[in-house]
């Protein structure tokens, strides 16, 4: 195999990690992306939006028109860049912080989102935290409660919340992984619960279908996020990426365009199924 090259400059962080202290900066502004109004007049929520993948997704968004309830846990100046971000779009937009991971506060989101624009079309499920352990034995007990509390019982609480108020056309996306199909021996817990992401997107597609109520994942590879320097030692941050096919970690605005697909029009006969911006990282049925 070949020697893994270096990716990023060695580098560690506190999780939950912040956008503005990585180097160099992950590339989510979707400066190149040619809109085409496909969102124009939905309205989004999107968890972990203040930053990596969730702001990609909230900004691609914002320039297909749809406004952004932009979630986060405690990124408060992050969840404000993005923030600012959206608006220059031209779109309405607020930011909520809290733990999905509680019900009442993922309740909280819906009503707020119904009371700033009064419906509610597409929910994004991205919000994730991962926490490396080299085996079963190292991960405690209230780690693996907690990562199932933020990567599927948020899912479960926050998708359960807004339902009552998805119409006919309404879009669940959720964020899987590449793990979940080949899975990683040292994020044992985090594969896993989305590896339950993924059970939970086909099982609640079938059950929506009548609905007609579509509800699709995506399943990214290596990618650059705070989620990286946050939980890898700076060795590993340093050649992140390296080992998969296209020799490189994704950037979150090379994920965002699978989400915008899948909640605009362009997806309307996809449901149940799981798009792969990985990089070649996995490559099966």
């Amino acid at each position: 195999m070949a020697e893994k090259e270096q990716q990023f400059p060695g580098q560690e962080q506190e999780p939950p990690g912040e956008e503005k202290e990585m180097h160099p900066t992950p590339q989510s502004e979707m400066k190149d992306y040619k809109a085409a109004d496909k969102l124009r007049g939905k309205v989004a929520i999107i968890t972990g939006a203040d930053s990596g993948i969730g702001r990609a997704v909230a900004i691609g968004f914002a320039k297909e028109g749809a406004d952004v309830a932009i979630i986060y846990k405690e990124e408060h100046e992050d969840a404000e860049e993005t923030e600012r971000l959206v608006r220059e779009a031209g779109v309405r937009s607020f930011c909520m912080a809290g733990d999905i991971g509680d019900e009442a506060f993922c309740k909280e989101i819906v009503r707020r989102t119904l009371d700033e624009f009064g419906k509610l079309d597409i929910v994004v499920n991205n919000a994730a935290e991962q926490h490396p352990k080299d085996n079963l034995e190292e991960i405690s007990t209230e780690q693996w409660h907690r990562t199932f509390a933020t990567n599927i019982h948020g899912i479960f609480y926050l998708t359960k919340a807004a339902l009552p108020h998805l119409k006919e056309g309404a879009v669940i996306l959720n964020n899987t992984s590449v793990v979940a199909y080949r899975g990683s021996g040292h994020l044992i817990d985090y594969g896993t619960t989305k590896g339950a992401i993924l059970g939970f997107t086909r099982s609640l597609a079938k059950n929506l279908a009548e609905r007609k109520i579509r509800v699709n994942a995506v399943a990214p590879g290596p990618i650059w996020t705070p989620l990286i320097p946050s939980t890898f030692s700076a060795e590993r941050v340093e050649t992140f990426g390296s080992d998969t096919p296209l020799g490189r970690a994704g950037q979150p605005d090379e994920v965002a365009p699978s989400f915008i697909f899948l909640a605009s029009d362009d997806g309307a006969y996809m449901t149940g199924h799981v798009l792969h911006p990985d990089g070649g990282d996995f490559i099966g049925d």
